[in-house]
């Protein structure tokens, strides 16, 4: 199966770069390129690509304001390329086949034409449209959502989309968060106030200065030393419940009862 290709980035020399990386690959066909974001929303709604490469970062029509110009029927995979990484959760939000930062490596974006290869033999253009029209929805009403669904690290060149439902804990490292992920971890660039303020209240609990905790992970405490308490995690990790935040594990208890 074939996989049609189009390209929109009003820079010639990442059109160059994305089209050299497409020709090693023997089942796509790059059937158009444009440089005008405006060009582009006709040329994709009459050639109907199964896959768009779409940079974010454009004049006049910035790469959301494409997609939300081209019909749901119409709408192809999209892998987005952008030499920002701050539209990630914006762009992503675990709809998106890919996200891809400039300068492109070619092992990554091999491994986003394999990703979007797999969803374009798997889906129908009706389920792809679906997809990509729920992401539109998404990003119109964004700023809505009252807490983080989402958090975008990045590690080794690349850019991880994690759901805060994963998320084990969360401890302070320095002027950064770790954060615990089933047996990995990451590091996003934030403090601790900010992150609890943006964490879903009725899942996450912050136990310590440093340290806030996924309650759905907790499996038992424990009385410790000088009114302290143990928390035991069901992976059994063992962290430290302060005296200070005691009163709102208390709260918490209360409400969940």
């Amino acid at each position: 199966m074939k996989i049609r290709a189009y390209v929109v980035d009003d820079e010639q020399l990442a059109r160059d770069r994305v089209r050299s990386l497409l020709a090693a690959e023997p089942d796509v066909d790059l059937v158009g390129e444009q440089g005008d974001p405006r060009a582009a929303v006709a040329e994709i709604s009459s050639l109907k690509p199964d896959l768009l490469l779409l940079d974010v970062h454009m004049p006049v029509l910035d790469g959301f304001a494409v997609l939300k110009s081209i019909p749901a029927e119409d709408l192809p995979v999209v892998i987005f390329i952008t030499a920002f990484d701050s539209y990630a959760i914006q762009a992503f939000d675990a709809h998106a086949v890919d996200y891809l930062l400039k300068p492109l490596d070619d092992d990554r974006f091999r491994e986003s034409i394999e990703r979007a290869r797999a969803q374009v033999q798997q889906r129908s253009r009706q389920e792809v449209g679906q997809h990509l029209l729920s992401m539109l929805k998404d990003l119109q009403s964004g700023g809505d959502q009252k807490h983080l669904q989402r958090l975008v690290v990045k590690s080794s060149g690349r850019v991880l989309f994690l759901r805060t439902d994963d998320i084990d804990w969360i401890e302070a490292a320095g002027n950064y968060l770790r954060l615990h992920v089933g047996q990995e971890s990451h590091l996003l660039r934030e403090t601790m106030n900010n992150i609890e303020k943006k964490l879903e209240p009725s899942k996450f609990l912050r136990i310590h200065r440093s340290t806030i905790v996924n309650v759905e992970r907790v499996k038992e405490l424990q009385p410790w030393f000088g009114g302290e308490y143990i928390v035991i995690l069901r992976n059994g990790k063992q962290l430290t419940l302060s005296r200070t935040y005691r009163g709102r594990l208390q709260e918490f208890l209360d409400a969940t009862a």
